[in-house]
């Protein structure tokens, strides 16, 4: 996100969780993925505080970020393309769309998988409107998603 609309702001978060479900014939998958708020990392302590805020995302109330896809075909992980779905913030869910990067791997693979996600939000479809002379409403999101095959 943007401050004062000139410096950049960015922040990382540690503990994300998640499964990847396969239908029966596994060709589409279904990606569902949780977020510890408190998790954030920020170049500085004062915006960590304030991202964890009542304003912001209010982390006492709402500890946790979800995102549950639409069913995507698993060939859609080598030629990239939009996973749609369903983004849970501060207890409000709304459409979400991102774009997922062209990947080298497969999920039937015996090795981990990693696929990368772009796509940005608006604060205010969340009820973030905190500071809105500020900073942007305008919130961009990478998420860089490490797949493991799950020991039967």
């Amino acid at each position: 996100m943007r401050l004062l609309w000139v410096r950049q702001v960015s922040g990382r978060f540690d503990q994300i969780g998640g499964e990847v479900t396969l239908n029966t014939q596994r060709d589409v998958a279904t990606v569902d993925a949780r977020i510890d708020v408190n998790s954030v990392q920020m170049g500085s302590d004062r915006f960590r505080r304030w991202v964890l805020a009542p304003e912001f995302f209010d982390a006492e109330h709402y500890p946790t970020i979800r995102f549950v896809s639409a069913p995507v075909a698993v060939s859609k992980l080598e030629e990239g393309g939009d996973l749609n779905g369903w983004l849970t913030l501060r207890g409000i869910t709304q459409p979400a769309v991102f774009q997922m990067l062209p990947a080298h791997c497969k999920l039937d693979s015996e090795h981990s998988c990693a696929i990368e996600l772009r796509g940005s939000i608006q604060r205010s479809d969340f009820n973030m409107s905190g500071h809105r002379t500020a900073v942007s409403d305008r919130v961009d999101l990478g998420l860089l998603i490490e797949l493991d095959r799950e020991s039967s």
